[in-house]
């Protein structure tokens, strides 16, 4: 999108009194004193993009450019990977800027959230996968960005990608030369580039949402918060042992991840006070369902019900309503399963507490729960589909006749 119709859809918007999709987020009050920058602009996030990236992006789509600059990204992987040749001169300038840590990073807390990742991964695939994933359906702005971009029409590789991002910064060299985080955000960085060029110019999108430009700054605060302030608390809620440092790193690793996408410092949260704080703005009083949400819902629960978890569809459905709630259960269609249900609320807790070490006695449906968290353990570590990496690519296109 130009400049001139950037500025357009701004003025429109300050004239309209508009900071968002009418219905689903409220006017921005959050103050930047609990950022990581600790003051700011004033500036509202969900009026805010990635300027340079966008223009860049949409240069390469409106050329041509795309399938030969995939072609040369996909030998780029570990982050200490020189660029590769055959790239436009300033896309190889912006890369070059944007493959690194922010000044304020700190490395050992960042080694410290991977520890973390590696000895609570049970609860963090199982979160991510049937809390997080299910979520992103009932966000409206994210769900019908989804559904209506190309990543929409198939959801096996949209899903791979999304098992890819959350992997990568998973792993324990995450952010090390040797890691994949900082390349795997800067390639979703153009990714959502081009999806805020593309969908604009659907009109089935344009249908249904209020939303000139997909993708803000405060989109992906959104995101954030039904990733990492939704696990932290959780976390919390089950009971699952964390020292405050671990806590700290935990946040500190999301910080980084949302900063490397393109989201303004003063935007995000300094503690998870802060966050929860955001969160209770920003995402608790969005969530609805729309017929897309629900129909990309169904598709997930699909893919995860292809694997063999060890536990009947009802049982998936009953976990997803324990983790999330009986509303978005009741918005998403979920059948119930009262007897997986009353199973579910009674053993995960003790299931928990034997795992940490809180109880000496392991429940009599533990190997039910652990044959489970496993399969739901293989379907993130096979990234969606399988072992192999799955190339996170720019598209050209939205949805087929979108």
């Amino acid at each position: 999108m130009s400049n001139l119709s950037r500025r357009s859809v701004l003025s429109l918007g300050a004239a309209l009194g508009l900071v968002s999709v009418a219905g689903t987020a409220p006017a921005w009050a959050w103050s930047p004193a609990g950022s990581m920058a600790g003051t700011g602009t004033g500036t509202d996030p969900w009026w805010v993009w990635d300027d340079e990236v966008d223009a860049l992006v949409a240069g390469l789509i409106d050329t041509g450019q795309v399938p030969a600059v995939n072609t040369a990204l996909k030998s780029w992987v570990n982050n200490g990977d020189p660029l590769p040749g055959g790239l436009p001169a300033d896309l190889t300038a912006y890369l070059q800027q944007v493959n690194q840590l922010p000044s304020w990073a700190d490395r050992d807390k960042l080694r410290l959230a991977a520890d973390f990742n590696r000895r609570k991964d049970t609860y963090l695939f199982m979160l991510y996968g049937l809390g997080s994933g299910i979520m992103s359906t009932v966000i409206p702005r994210e769900a019908r960005s989804v559904y209506w971009s190309a990543g929409g029409a198939n959801m096996q590789d949209r899903a791979a990608k999304t098992f890819t991002f959350g992997y990568d910064l998973s792993e324990l060299t995450a952010f090390e030369p040797t890691g994949q985080f900082l390349v795997t955000a800067n390639k979703t960085r153009l990714v959502h580039a081009a999806v805020r060029h593309l969908l604009p110019q659907s009109s089935h999108w344009e249908a249904v949402t209020n939303e000139q430009i997909p993708i803000s700054n405060g989109d992906i605060l959104v995101t954030f918060h039904s990733l990492g302030t939704f696990v932290h608390r959780k976390l919390l809620e089950w009971k699952v042992p964390m020292s405050a440092a671990d806590e700290d790193a935990f946040l500190h690793m999301w910080q980084v991840a949302i900063h490397l996408l393109g989201v303004r410092d003063e935007f995000i949260p300094k503690t998870w006070a802060d966050a929860d704080a955001q969160s209770a703005q920003v995402l608790t009083p969005i969530l609805a369902p729309t017929p897309e949400g629900r129909e990309l819902a169904q598709d997930l629960l699909g893919l995860t019900a292809q694997i063999d978890l060890g536990v009947t569809r009802g049982f998936l459905n009953e976990f997803v309503r324990y983790v999330l709630s009986d509303a978005i259960g009741d918005w998403l269609g979920l059948p119930r399963d009262y007897a997986a249900a009353t199973l579910i609320r009674t053993v995960w807790p003790a299931y928990i507490a034997f795992r940490e070490g809180l109880i000496p006695v392991a429940p009599a449906e533990f190997y039910l729960f652990d044959q489970f968290v496993r399969a739901i353990a293989m379907l993130f570590l096979n990234k969606g589909t399988s072992p192999t990496s799955t190339p996170i690519t720019i598209p050209t296109a939205n949805r087929p006749g979108a």
